[in-house]
């Protein structure tokens, strides 16, 4: 293969032809260069359209990250939020439990404190989400708490609406809780109630909630009322002219249930009024 190369330029107006001698090294070096640098420029191009597409997706991320910081920041501000407010809740069931007098007290319940870092911490999010899993506990635990408190409170308000309060009906002890003679009789034996005097038709009221658990005659107490008001008590209400409930009706206190009459063994106008307390007869005067 030949060394050299001959161009030949020949012009359009018939001038003298002329003759240009490359050398094949010269010819194959200039190629080589040519590729080169259409290699660099396609290089130097793709290069600074990559660098940009990166510079811009770096902007869109440091927007993203922008942000989320903020949405955290915000989150992180209503987390802090909800623990002043769980904090003024415990505050308050303390209050409620000293005003009630219970003894048991509440499990102690983690509150999330403190913010979150400054900078740009990969920790971030699981401070974050730490923080939230302790105010979830802390939620979970105040609840059953106030549940507990719910139940202590139901319990106290049933004891008491359980409890006999007050006056059965409006008059005067003619006879006290104890020992007394029998009416008409020479013989002592303990007097389990109080007999307050009153005129005849006066009303007869439950002492307490419960459910009636007699109303009927009887000998001794002649038209009498027993009301079962659970946790142990029970009230009798006897001597009466009318009885007004029946058994197995639900009873509220002060709820009319009779009127005081003359029945059964009795010398006036009066109710026999007696508490129970498992079984055993108290003296009413302590609750009235």
């Amino acid at each position: 293969m030949s060394k050299r190369f001959t161009v030949m330029i020949i012009p359009e107006d018939g001038k003298r032809v002329r003759h240009l001698r490359i050398r094949r090294s010269l010819l194959t070096s200039a190629l080589v260069g040519l590729l080169l640098f259409v290699g660099l420029f396609a290089w130097l191009a793709y290069s600074q359209l990559d660098l940009r597409f990166k510079q811009s997706e770096l902007q869109h991320l440091r927007l993203v990250n922008g942000r989320q910081r903020l949405n955290l920041q915000r989150l992180n501000a209503d987390v802090d939020g909800m623990s002043g407010e769980l904090a003024r809740l415990a505050e308050t069931e303390a209050r409620v439990r000293q005003l009630a007098d219970f003894d048991s007290s509440p499990q102690a319940v983690p509150v999330a404190v403190g913010g979150i870092p400054d900078g740009d911490n990969p920790s971030l999010v699981d401070a974050v989400q730490k923080r939230i899993n302790q105010l979830r506990l802390a939620i979970d635990l105040r609840r059953q708490s106030q549940e507990d408190v719910r139940n202590l409170l139901n319990d106290q308000v049933s004891i008491s609406r359980a409890t006999p309060k007050g006056w059965p009906a409006r008059g005067w002890i003619t006879s006290y809780f104890g020992m007394r003679r029998i009416p008409g009789g020479t013989k002592w034996r303990i007097h389990e109630g109080l007999d307050i005097a009153a005129n005849i038709g006066t009303p007869v009221m439950a002492t307490a909630d419960g459910v009636v658990a007699r109303a009927e005659y009887s000998s001794s107490y002649g038209k009498a009322v027993i009301i079962d008001h659970g946790y142990g008590y029970r009230t009798l209400y006897g001597h009466n002219s009318r009885i007004l409930v029946k058994r197995g009706e639900r009873i509220r206190r002060g709820e009319k249930i009779a009127e005081v009459g003359n029945t059964g063994r009795s010398t006036g106008p009066h109710v026999h009024y007696e508490v129970r307390l498992n079984g055993i007869p108290i003296d009413p005067r302590k609750s009235l």
